[in-house]
């Protein structure tokens, strides 16, 4: 049987795939800036009852990772590049009164976001019945492109990533069949996953 030195170690080991994975799963996706990267965590602690584990990371990356169903795919703009309902089948949803936050808040870092990637609306002609680009900036500022951008995402939804559950169950599959006996109740239950503001 595991002795408590071995537990540690495995967990902390468990801790440290889950979070390496998830950085580097943001980090293949072009999502490694900001503070969901940063805040990915996890301690192991002794308690009386044998170990704790917790792993942390910013509110907002559990709907990275699962996703957000759109208010209504029908309402995103035939010009958008992504289009249809990215998470049908997730946990949360745009319009659900479930998060704090309004709209008003969502469109304003949009537009911080369009700024920063300078993303701009672009003049357009018909060629052979095809709108091109003629590559002249149009009229429009940051704000009304980061409110486009919030309405379609807002409406199609958010794809999940799976960033942060797939290396989860991948450490869990690797936990030593002894370690998972001697907690009879199911480990899986005693991993507390803290989604919060760190």
């Amino acid at each position: 049987m595991l002795v408590n030195p071995e537990v540690d170690k495995v967990l902390n080991q468990f801790a440290k795939f889950v979070i390496d994975e998830s950085r580097l799963n943001l980090a293949r996706d072009n999502k490694a800036g900001g503070d969901l990267y940063n805040t990915i965590g996890g301690q192991v602690s002794k308690t009386s009852k044998g170990f704790k584990l917790i792993l942390e990371m910013e509110d907002y990356g559990k709907f990275q990772d699962k996703g957000v169903k759109g208010d209504d795919p029908s309402k995103v703009s035939p010009n958008a590049k992504i289009t249809g309902q990215q998470a049908p089948n997730a946990p949360y949803r745009f319009g659900s009164g479930s998060k704090s936050g309004t709209f008003k808040d969502f469109v304003k870092r949009m537009s911080i976001f369009a700024k920063q990637k300078n993303i701009r609306f672009r003049e357009t002609k018909t060629v052979n019945g095809k709108k091109v680009s003629t590559g002249r900036f149009a009229k429009g500022g940051f704000d009304s492109v980061g409110y486009i951008i919030a309405s379609n995402i807002y409406n199609r939804g958010i794809k999940p990533s799976m960033f942060f559950t797939k290396p989860f169950e991948a450490a869990f599959k690797r936990l030593p069949q002894e370690l998972i006996e001697a907690y009879s109740v199911g480990i899986e239950k005693q991993i507390q996953v803290n989604i919060t503001k760190k």
